[in-house]
Parts: C-alpha cells; structure tokens; sequence
C-alpha cells in the first residue's frame, strides 16, 4: 500500500478527511490485497513481535515537562551523557530502588 498511495500533506482536518474518504474505495482494495498476499504484518504489534524476536530492546513514550526535560539535559552533559540515556539510567536506578524498599 505504501508504494500505490503518497499521502499528501494536509492544509486542514476536513481536507485530510475529505482526501480519504475519496480514495476510500482504492484503499480498502489495497487492504484486502495485502491480506491475500499475507502483508498485514506491518503495523504496532507486528512490529512489537519482530522485535522481541530479535531481541531488541522495545521503544515506550512518556510525556514529560519541559522543564525536567531541560534539566535531564543539562545533568546528562555534565556526565557526558545523551539525556534518554541519563533518563533510562534514573528510572532503572529508581526502580531498583522501590523493589528493594517493597522487598521485592
């Protein structure tokens, strides 16, 4: 499907919704080809299940403020650190740290 369908960029919502309900008939086509071929495999838990099959680590997403994003920052350089690691590094620590306190 990604090769047959460029999605444009969209000026609106109601343009965005307007341009799939156009191609809504070319979509579902392309949808149940790729389900004959056996391609449906390419979205989050197809993902998710490949990765844990290689071994790679899984990616989560937290929202965080700004502002702890700021100071994560500046604590990571001054341990020469990238921040997502200075902030994985943190939460093992804190986690380690709460199954000791609950004995666990």
């Amino acid at each position: 499907m990604a090769d047959t369908f460029k999605i444009p960029k969209f000026a609106s919502e109601a343009e965005e919704a307007q341009w799939w309900y156009d191609h809504r008939d070319e979509l579902t086509k392309a949808f149940e080809d790729a389900a004959a071929r056996g391609d449906m495999h390419t979205g989050s838990a197809a993902r998710l299940a490949r990765e844990r099959a290689a071994g790679i680590t899984p990616t989560t997403t937290i929202r965080l403020d700004p502002q702890d994003i700021s100071r994560a920052r500046a604590l990571a350089a001054r341990r020469g650190l990238r921040y997502q690691t200075y902030l994985k590094m943190l939460l093992h620590e804190a986690l380690q740290a709460e199954e000791k306190r609950l004995g666990g």
